[in-house]
């Protein structure tokens, strides 16, 4: 199992450092901080696409950022994901399982067409959706914590569990 990890800051994070800590508990999870990888934001592409042929379960682990993903995953899905390779004459990816897992910074609430958002967060999140299925793809509901900075630690924590937990058992809730 591969995480994409993709936090701008991940040392302020109080909630993706707590599920990046789950995840790294696993020995057949590889955690791959993006960040890390390229401060420079020059992707080595053939290496990130080893990676992801090495891996039957593909996570897409960040903060929602301006009703999306941090631009260092938007620039690595654009060339890594690119066509010839996961689409467009290219099926490298077919059949693996995809999962987002994201965090907010607003409520639950926030996120319908009477909220402050004005759409859901299954609408904010279909281009991932989108892209998963165009690359053939098995999609898992994604997997949010709303509030991030804001709900107790008691409840980060429960939701860094039900994070291990699927991670251990990835394949029970795939459509």
């Amino acid at each position: 199992m591969l995480v994409v990890f993709a936090h701008p800051d991940p040392h302020e994070s109080v909630a993706n450092k707590r599920m990046i800590e789950a995840a790294r508990q696993f020995d057949h999870v590889k955690v791959h901080d993006l960040y890390a990888a390229y401060p420079d934001f020059i992707i080595d592409v053939h290496h990130e696409r080893e990676l992801l042929l090495e891996h039957d379960v593909i996570v897409f682990q960040h903060p929602l950022q301006m009703y999306s993903c941090p631009s260092l995953l938007k620039e690595w899905i654009d060339v890594v994901l690119g066509k010839g390779f996961a689409h467009g004459g290219g099926n490298a990816l077919a059949g693996k399982i995809c999962r987002f897992v994201i965090t907010t910074g607003g409520a639950a609430e926030a996120f319908s067409q009477t909220g402050y958002n004005k759409y859901s967060m299954e609408e904010l999140l279909q281009p991932f959706e989108l892209t998963a299925l165009l690359c053939q793809m098995r999609w898992v509901d994604p997997l949010v914590l709303h509030w991030a900075r804001r709900v107790s630690d008691e409840d980060r924590e429960a939701h860094a569990e039900l994070y291990a937990d699927w991670l251990c058992h990835p394949v029970s809730e795939v459509v």
